[in-house]
């Protein structure tokens, strides 16, 4: 294993890549020699992605998918291991956000954002782990929020995935580290892309797509015998 490419040979499977921090966790990966799937639902944000992931000589396939749907989840994992091969590392990156104060807030969106930042992440793990498990070895890694460890008004239903989401990682890790899987979440607090919530901050001051890329390569490229259980990523200055 060349030092410059430390997850040479190894498969990823990453949802939400498309854009934002999905594509620059992929893009990461791909960077680091892993052969990555990419996962959204935009067919044509996936080709662009996935022709960006190509550029470095990485082998990366695109698969629309939609992670709330167990038919897909399960279409999404046979087509990765027949392209590429069995998955070693998975990214659990796809999320949605909504943003009301409880009283006012649309209940159909409840099971919307719950089935995609929370369900998602319990079916897709749920299917990758068998396999894993016969290697003995694989990384999960759940991209999360700092809004699973703050409450704010408006966020109810969204903070409510995130608390959840947490919960569900840290069962997670601990379920399955005697099988040499390691089970780690990402918190980062607002990003620059174009999901979060609508305000007037200073996107430069903001989080990067790369920052939590970097938050990620860090915890693939740990020494086996220790694993990072959770990241809290914020700028240094606030937006």
């Amino acid at each position: 294993m060349a030092i410059d490419k430390p997850l040479e040979g190894k498969i990823a499977l990453i949802t939400g890549a498309s854009r934002g921090i999905g594509l620059a966790i992929a893009r990461r990966l791909a960077s680091m020699g892993a052969r990555v799937s990419l996962c959204g639902r935009d067919a044509k944000l996936l080709e662009s992605a996935e022709k960006e992931c190509q550029q470095g000589g990485s082998q990366a396939i695109a698969i629309v998918a939609d992670v709330t749907r167990p038919a897909d989840i399960a279409k999404l994992v046979e087509t990765t291991e027949q392209a590429l091969g069995a998955i070693e590392i998975l990214i659990n990156n796809a999320g949605i956000g909504y943003f009301a104060a409880v009283q006012d807030a649309d209940p159909s969106k409840w099971d919307d954002v719950l089935d995609t930042n929370l369900k998602a992440v319990f079916l897709l793990s749920h299917a990758v782990a068998p396999g894993m498990m016969r290697m003995g070895r694989g990384h999960i890694v759940n991209i999360a929020s700092l809004a699973g460890k703050n409450t704010f008004a408006g966020g109810a239903v969204y903070c409510a995935s995130k608390w959840g989401l947490l919960g569900l990682t840290g069962c997670m890790a601990e379920d399955l580290r005697a099988h040499g899987i390691r089970v780690s979440a990402v918190c980062p607090g607002s990003v620059a892309t174009d999901f979060g919530l609508p305000s007037a901050r200073n996107k430069n001051k903001m989080l990067q797509p790369d920052d939590v890329a970097h938050a990620v390569e860090a915890i693939l490229t740990q020494a086996p015998q220790s694993f990072i259980s959770e990241v809290l990523l914020r700028p240094t200055q606030k937006p």
